[in-house]
């Protein structure tokens, strides 16, 4: 392509952001129900998938979380480590990483730019194109290993063309039922979906309904399978906003993490057993483990999960948008509070409100805000919504605003918590 013709970042980042159909502004419309797209691109850039190792992570809660502890740990043990995730926060370049550095701005720019025509030709989604990206990126730079997050589901997700070391699904809960299933085991099977033939798999937490579908489809692919929730057991010991303290049984061994979320004992003991199944063929020592798991945010820049923001008074964000995820982050934050406790709330129109809205306390004040994105459910039909379940406050404008009005009236005790959608979180990160 002749570098006069060649487009500006952020040429390039409205034309993948517009001209794509894009899951995380449009829903649903945007989910392409096939992996053709994903296929054919791959297959113009030159297969990438097939060049580099990798781990694949799916889940409905934890999976970022624990693809950026898994991602440390290859890092701190010396080896070069791809990561990819999504949704970004603040910039599209954190979706790709290499030992914590995000892609460069000039090679976003190459690669739109080198198959702009094969895009146009395909007609892939925003996702697809990251993923090519991605894969492209990680066989060029010759990593050792990358880290790669599922982005919806796992049958069906654009990332599950390759073929990894291990697979990983951190846990089954209600969440984009409308495309999944409108039952844990349907979930379960959509999930289940990245499992490979031979290729061992770990499992998080299982329950009665989910456990079945993983141990038979592992049946079907020859796939060992190691369910992590029955091989240990998780106590926290001491926690504050900053860091926690878990004890891990039967080792009797103390892991300390930078991610101060009770929901991330359960990604500990998915991450020690991947880390168990690995070790067979790379050198990772326990020192790596323990050491990187303690500066998780510091090597991969994960933001977001129970992520303070300031301390007087206290400011804690976190991701958690689903039943299952607010039902661990609640409890939390209010045990954190000293004061009066101050939330800062939205969600994007597509997610189970009123399962969400039940679970929040109504003694807090509300600041009743939407994400800046399409998908954005009204600050006034937030706040309608919240007052049905006795949930009362103001509606603001942004989601900058409604902290800044929080901030205005909170006292050194008080706490104040800004979430409910991935989308929010990234307007105060």
């Amino acid at each position: 392509m002749n570098n006069s013709l060649k487009m500006t970042y952020t040429e390039t980042l409205n034309y993948l952001y517009t001209r794509l159909p894009m899951f995380q502004r449009q829903g649903a419309a945007a989910y392409k129900a096939n992996l053709d797209n994903t296929i054919a691109l791959c297959e113009v850039v030159g297969n990438p998938q097939h060049k580099f190792k990798s781990v694949h992570i799916a889940g409905t809660n934890g999976k970022g979380s624990t693809s950026s502890m898994l991602a440390a740990i290859f890092q701190h043990a010396g080896y070069k480590t791809g990561l990819y995730t999504s949704p970004h926060l603040k910039s599209f370049t954190e979706r790709i990483t290499i030992n914590g550095q995000e892609i460069s701005e000039e090679k976003v720019i190459h690669f739109t730019s080198t198959y702009k025509a094969d895009i146009e030709r395909i007609s892939p989604s925003f996702f697809e194109v990251c993923v090519a990206m991605a894969f492209d990126f990680f066989a060029n730079e010759k990593v050792d290993i990358a880290i790669i997050e599922v982005g919806l589901g796992g049958r069906l997700d654009s990332t599950n063309v390759i073929l990894p070391e291990l697979s990983v699904i951190t846990n089954i809960s209600y969440d984009h039922t409308d495309l999944l299933g409108d039952t844990l085991a349907k979930i379960a099977h959509e999930k289940a979906g990245i499992i490979k033939p031979n290729i061992p798999v770990v499992i998080g937490e299982t329950d009665n309904e989910t456990a079945p579908v993983f141990l038979a489809k592992a049946n079907r692919e020859h796939a060992p399978i190691i369910l992590a929730g029955k091989q240990r057991k998780t106590q926290i010991i001491s926690q504050d906003i900053w860091i926690q303290q878990i004890l891990v049984l039967p080792e009797n061994e103390v892991f300390t993490l930078d991610l101060p979320g009770n929901y991330q004992q359960h990604n500990l003991l998915t991450v020690l057993q991947a880390v168990d199944v690995l070790r067979e063929k790379w050198a990772i020592s326990q020192e790596n483990v323990k050491e990187a798991l303690s500066q998780v945010k510091k090597l991969t820049g994960l933001r977001g999960r129970m992520f303070c923001l300031q301390d007087t008074p206290i400011v804690i964000c976190d991701t958690g948008h689903n039943e299952a995820g607010i039902k661990e982050v609640i409890p939390q934050i209010q045990t954190f509070c000293k004061g009066k406790l101050h939330i800062v709330w939205g969600m994007v129109k597509d997610k189970n409100h009123d399962k969400v809205l039940a679970l929040l306390p109504q003694h807090a004040t509300y600041y009743f805000v939407c994400p800046d994105i399409p998908r954005g459910l009204s600050a006034i039909d937030m706040q309608t919504k919240g007052a049905d379940f006795q949930l009362f406050g103001e509606h603001y404008l942004s989601v900058k605003e409604g902290l800044e009005a929080a901030l205005s009236v909170a006292e050194k005790a008080d706490l104040i918590f800004v979430g409910g959608s991935t989308f929010v979180v990234a307007e105060v990160v």
